[in-house]
C-alpha cells in the first residue's frame, strides 16, 4: 500500500482537515490548525508531504521521523502541528488498514470513557453562573473559564477582586463538588498571577491553566508557593523536548499537549507517559474540530494518566459551524453523565461527511484571535 494523494480542506469556523488516500482506497483523516495561521499550516503540510508520497503509510514512527527530523530547522507551533495532522490521518488510515481503531494498536484501552469539560464565559468572563448551572444541568460535572481580561504586569486588585466573584458565583450555582478549571491563558504576568492564584484558593479548583506564558515557566516554582491548587500548562508546547524541563522541575501537575499541536499520537503517546513517569496529570487540550478530538480519545483511552478531556461543543469560537456538523454520525461523541465513550470504530473512530466539508471549504476562513491593547496603547496579551 502506498500514499497516493492528499487534500487540504480550510473550513469553517477555525479549522483545517487533511485527506489522506491510498492506492488501496482507504483514506485517512487528520486535522493540522494553529488558531489563525490555518494557510500557513497548509503550506508546511504541503512541503511535508513531499517526503511521504508513494511511501507505505503504516511506517508511521519513520514518517514522524523523518519529517521532523528531515529538516534542519524542527520545532514550533507550525511545523509541529503540520506533522500532526499527517500523522493522525496516518494512524486513522492504519486503523481501518487493520480494522481496528487506534488504541488497539496503541496497547489497547485501559478506560471506557472519560471526563469532558464544557466551556463558559467566553474571552471576556461574563454571567458565568448561569452558564455554569446550565452545563450541570445538561449532564456536565466541569467547565472551564477564562480568568480575566488583558492584565498589566503590576494591576489593578479590582480585577483579582472581579475573578474572585465570578468563581463565586461558580461555586455557588454549581455546588461545592462541581469541577471548576479557570485559564489565565497567559495574559496574567507572575506578579499578579501570584496574587490571583491565592485569591482563587478558597474556592477548591481543578485546576488553573496556563498562570504564566510557557516562555516564563520558571516562575511556576513562585507561583506554586502561593497556592495548594494544582497548576496545569502545556497547550503552547510542541514536542517532549519542550516537556523535559517542565516535567523535571516538580511544578507542574497537569499537562496540557494538544494532539494537532503537539506532533500528533505518535509524540502525544510519548508525552503522556513522560508525565506519568513524574506522577504528572493529562488533560489534552482541544477546543478545535472533530478529528482532533477523535485523535485525543484515541490517546486517552491508553494513558493511564489521562484525566479529563477539554472538547469544543459550544464554545464561543464556534460560530455558524460545531463541532458535530462534519460527521456522518453525530452520536459517536455523545456525551453522558460528564464522560464521553473511546471511539470503538476503525482508525480515529468517527466518519468524516466529506460532502459537508468539501461544502464548507468553499467557504472557508480566515479566523485571526483578537488583538488587546492596554489602556496606555500597548498590546496586551489574549
Amino acid at each position: 500500500m502506498k500514499i497516493k494523494s492528499y487534500e487540504t480542506f480550510i473550513v469553517p469556523p477555525r479549522w483545517l482537515f487533511l485527506k489522506i488516500e491510498t492506492d488501496e482506497g482507504i483514506v485517512g483523516w487528520g486535522e493540522p490548525i494553529v488558531e489563525g495561521k490555518a494557510h500557513t499550516v497548509q503550506a508546511a503540510v504541503d512541503e511535508l508531504m513531499d517526503a511521504l508520497i508513494g511511501k507505505n503509510p503504516l511506517r508511521i514512527e519513520d514518517h514522524w521521523q523523518v519529517m521532523y527530523r528531515g529538516g534542519f530547522y524542527r520545532g514550533g507551533a507550525i511545523l509541529m502541528s503540520a506533522i500532526a495532522g499527517i500523522d493522525q490521518a496516518l494512524w486513522d488510515i492504519k486503523g481501518k488498514y487493520y480494522n481496528a481503531p487506534i488504541h488497539e494498536l496503541l496497547g489497547g484501552a485501559c478506560r471506557d470513557t472519560i471526563r469532558v469539560y464544557s466551556w463558559i464565559g467566553g474571552d471576556r468572563p461574563d454571567d458565568v453562573g448561569r452558564a455554569a448551572l446550565e452545563k450541570k444541568q445538561a449532564g456536565f460535572t466541569a467547565v472551564k473559564m477564562n480568568a480575566t481580561e488583558e492584565l498589566q504586569f503590576i494591576d489593578s486588585y479590582e480585577k483579582i477582586d472581579r475573578v474572585a466573584e465570578r468563581v463565586a458565583a461558580i461555586r455557588e450555582s454549581a455546588g461545592p463538588h462541581f469541577g471548576i478549571g479557570v485559564d489565565f491563558h497567559g495574559r496574567v504576568h507572575k506578579p499578579m498571577a501570584k496574587a490571583l492564584a491565592k485569591a482563587l484558593e478558597p474556592y477548591r479548583l481543578m485546576f488553573i491553566e496556563e498562570p504564566v506564558l510557557p516562555e516564563h515557566n520558571e516562575a511556576l516554582r513562585d507561583i506554586a508557593t502561593h497556592t495548594s491548587t494544582p497548576i496545569a500548562t502545556g497547550e503552547r508546547m510542541f514536542s517532549r523536548w519542550d516537556f523535559k524541563a517542565l516535567l523535571q522541575s516538580g511544578y507542574v501537575d497537569i499537562i496540557q499537549p494538544d494532539l494537532s499541536h503537539a506532533g500528533g499520537i505518535t509524540e502525544c503517546k510519548k508525552i503522556f507517559a513522560m508525565a506519568e513517569a513524574y506522577d504528572v496529570a493529562v488533560a489534552p487540550h482541544c477546543p478545535l474540530g472533530p478529528i482532533a478530538l477523535a485523535a485525543c480519545l484515541q490517546v486517552d483511552a491508553t494513558a493511564y494518566n489521562a484525566i479529563i478531556q477539554e472538547q469544543s461543543l459550544g464554545i464561543h469560537y464556534n460560530e455558524n459551524n460545531d463541532l458535530l456538523d462534519y460527521l456522518t454520525d453525530p452520536a459517536v461523541f455523545d456525551y453522558q453523565d460528564g464522560h464521553v465513550r473511546i471511539p470503538s470504530g476503525p482508525g480515529l473512530g468517527i466518519s468524516v461527511d466529506e460532502d459537508v466539508v468539501r461544502k464548507m471549504a468553499q467557504t472557508g476562513h480566515r479566523w485571526r484571535n483578537p488583538l488587546w491593547r492596554h489602556q496606555d496603547g500597548t498590546v496586551a496579551e489574549w
